[in-house]
């Protein structure tokens, strides 16, 4: 779904799985700037927007995802996953109740799927689950931000800033209020800078919630059954993930960044040295330079140096060992 914003001057379009939004509009630089002083917004509308509806909504997403909803109160943000039996990270949701219906953005392209793994969990439960993407966009407005929200707005209010849930046919006027617009580089740039997973980037068939630091953020440990909780228990009482996420400052003299999929090695093994990792998002930072998010394994070092490819890497722990 291509947003009318990619007509505002300096839009150069985003690719891959975030094609339909600007990746930027002529300064990434700047937008990040922007974004980190609490000014401007993003065009999330690519994003899709799935929403649960009727009395039982709470206690039903309950038995289906990874965190506490049962007693969500009306307003509060949260995050939670779909887990696979074996565990592994499904999908993963950024959702508000507005006090009758629970709101959810995720991955671009990913709604579908979730739909229909909703719809045949129904049952006999008083719910109605809704594909929203086609009449709803998301704007997020960074921390600190005081862009004022339009009336009936549905506000997902977060640590990191305000995802709004906005009628598409009003996001071009919104837009003309809100301030400056920063791009998806800027947004992803402060995304690895905040050491924040995204499903589809960070995961891969394997992921399991501990890998990524999702535990306590996006999985609730004291909470009833789900689809592949056995895993999360297992893993959380009796062992260690085999994968770690790790935060990576690369070296700035590179022209290019390491794609993803770049494999990681140990600095002092040489370039024939066995793969310990691999990167997962690498961005260019407006303080940082060139950073990364990786996955590498578990029993990697925390203090050895990596490279990637051909160029060397400092990491920082974001999960444990």
């Amino acid at each position: 779904m291509k947003s009318p914003l990619l007509s505002l001057p300096g839009a150069v379009p985003a690719e891959g799985v975030d094609e339909g939004v600007a990746a930027h509009y002529g300064d990434l630089f700047r937008e990040q700037r922007a974004l980190a002083d609490g000014t401007g917004f993003v065009d999330l509308s690519h994003r899709g927007v799935i929403t649960v509806s009727g009395a039982d909504r709470l206690g039903w997403l309950h038995l289906l995802l990874t965190q506490h909803v049962s007693e969500l109160p009306p307003h509060q943000a949260t995050e939670a996953l779909v887990l696979s039996a074996n565990g592994h990270i499904e999908h993963a949701l950024y959702l508000v109740d507005d006090g009758e219906t629970v709101w959810a953005h995720v991955e671009p392209g990913t709604q579908e799927a979730l739909l229909a793994y909703l719809e045949s969990m129904k049952f006999f439960y008083r719910v109605e689950v809704a594909d929203r993407t086609a009449d709803t966009a998301v704007v997020y407005l960074p921390a600190g931000s005081i862009a004022e929200v339009p009336e009936g707005a549905v506000v997902r209010e977060t640590p990191y800033g305000r995802d709004l849930f906005l009628p598409r046919a009003g996001l071009e006027s919104y837009a003309g209020q809100a301030g400056p617009p920063a791009g998806l580089l800027a947004y992803e740039a402060l995304r690895v800078e905040q050491h924040r997973p995204r499903l589809g980037f960070e995961t891969d068939h394997r992921t399991i919630p501990h890998e990524l630091g999702w535990i306590g953020s996006a999985v609730h440990l004291q909470k009833g059954c789900y689809r592949g909780q056995e895993t999360v228990a297992r893993v959380q009482n009796l062992g260690k993930p085999p994968r770690r996420l790790v935060f990576l400052h690369l070296d700035g003299s590179e022209v290019h960044l390491p794609p993803p999929g770049t494999e990681l090695r140990l600095a002092d093994d040489g370039p024939d040295g066995r793969k310990v990792g691999f990167i997962t998002t690498s961005v260019r930072h407006h303080e940082l330079g060139p950073v990364a998010l990786a996955l590498v394994k578990r029993n990697v070092p925390v203090d050895a140096p990596l490279v990637a490819g051909d160029t060397a890497a400092a990491q920082e722990v974001v999960v444990e060992p």
